[in-house]
């Protein structure tokens, strides 16, 4: 995996770092942390420490116990310069959050801590978070400060627009969410710096809409959160993934190809196009089971005696993707039922002749369709794994790591067949 080294400079959002310092670290990668003195104040060197295993590090004079290595790998014999070394080991710098004072000292050169000093020396990938009040942001200095960055080849991660630290105050300033910044990070990575570096990824996400007339359409209440946490986690891991979209109004992760659908239909035809040159699909989206047998060209006009509705089944999907399934080829599907109903799941596991069914009980309120959070349970042939209810993001690295485990065992089985082929 690669290795990040993350700079956090002063600002109320150095709270942020640390969940950033704990997806990064649970995704793999080894992570080293520098501090500005400022940040101190709002956020403890500890904590970082704790999420990530290594030394902390906030003055460029400060001896460092690992040597400039990062976690998982062996100390130099000699004690190199601090900043110098981390500098020269890491895949990619990130400054997160960077306040006015740091982008000004980064932009003019100066190098007065340790977070300055590693980005002077840094030669891999840099990026900076600006994060401040929405007027700090504005001025013609921290303006002038981005362009001088961005001209040296440094990516600056636009803030979002929200509420800020002072009470009542609205405006661009706000940091990123953390998995946000860990996905742009990753995007600058090298490449065989992560383990799904090549594989290709196809997402489907959403619900899909079946028209009754020029109004009114059936559906569900898909939002398509899961679907976007999984593309965001095997872009993360390397990927080249395209998310096929239903209905889905959330951003899709960077990095990721987007393409939009709004019928159970073009979702097939979307899907039929794109699985043949990818090696994992991930059937995340919703389908329409049914649809109207003719729809009314205009609008169904509301009478006394009410509406007959004549509904006919939708193609199924999964099963025409099955069907034309080819050798290195993982397919994942997903089974919402009222209930944790293991045997239910695995017969359409059996059925579908699909590799992994991802099981949502759809009884818990807790967990519904809107939610940020999910509870899932992993049904092989052979066994059923529970993952307790998590951020969606959790989930998706859970079902993601399965995937991973799923094919390394299809590839051993072939590397065993190969070797007992006369």
């Amino acid at each position: 995996m690669a290795r990040i080294l993350l700079g956090v400079s002063g600002g109320i959002a150095a709270y942020k770092a640390l969940e950033l310092a704990r997806l990064a670290t649970s995704a793999g990668h080894g992570m080293r942390v520098l501090m500005t003195e400022g940040a101190t104040r709002f956020v403890g060197a500890a904590s970082f420490e704790g999420i990530v295993g290594a030394p902390v590090l906030t003055s460029e004079f400060e001896r460092d116990p690992m040597r400039g290595a990062f976690p998982g790998e062996a100390a130099p014999e000699h004690d190199p310069i601090g900043h110098l070394e981390l500098a020269a080991n890491c895949d990619a710098y990130l400054i997160a959050p960077a306040s006015a004072n740091t982008l000004a000292k980064l932009a003019t050169g100066t190098a007065d801590s340790m977070v300055t000093t590693s980005f002077l020396a840094c030669t891999s990938s840099r990026l900076v978070a600006p994060t401040m009040n929405d007027r700090m942001y504005a001025d013609a200095a921290t303006q002038a400060n981005l362009a001088t960055l961005r001209e040296r080849g440094v990516t600056v991660i636009e803030p979002e627009e929200g509420a800020l630290a002072s009470r009542g105050e609205r405006g661009k300033g706000r940091l990123p969410d953390p998995a946000r910044l860990l996905a742009l990070v990753e995007a600058e990575l090298p490449l065989g710096r992560r383990p799904w570096d090549g594989l290709r990824v196809l997402v489907t996400a959403g619900g899909t809409r079946e028209p009754l007339d020029s109004v009114r359409f059936l559906g569900n209440r898909s939002s398509g959160r899961m679907g976007i946490a999984l593309a965001a986690a095997a872009a993360r891991r390397g990927g080249d993934v395209t998310l096929i979209c239903a209905n889905v109004s959330l951003r899709e992760p960077p990095g990721v190809k987007r393409i939009d659908v709004e019928t159970t239909a073009a979702l097939a035809e979307a899907t039929r196009s794109e699985f043949p040159a990818k090696h994992v699909l991930l059937m995340a989206a919703a389908p329409a089971d049914f649809r109207a047998a003719e729809r009314e060209p205009g609008k169904i006009k509301r009478g006394e005696a009410g509406v007959e509705l004549h509904l006919e089944p939708t193609e199924d999907i999964l099963a025409g993707l099955v069907a034309s399934k080819r050798g290195g080829q993982t397919i994942v599907a997903f089974a919402a039922e009222a209930g944790e109903d293991v045997d239910r799941a695995r017969d359409k596991l059996l059925r579908k002749n699909a590799d992994l069914i991802v099981l949502n009980d759809i009884s818990n309120p807790q967990i519904g369709f809107e939610s940020q959070e999910n509870a899932v349970t992993l049904v092989d042939p052979v066994s059923a794994t529970p993952v307790p209810q998590a951020s969606k993001d959790v989930i998706a690295e859970a079902i993601l790591n399965r995937v991973g485990a799923l094919r390394e065992e299809g590839q051993s089985s072939q590397r065993a067949d190969t070797k007992s082929s006369p």
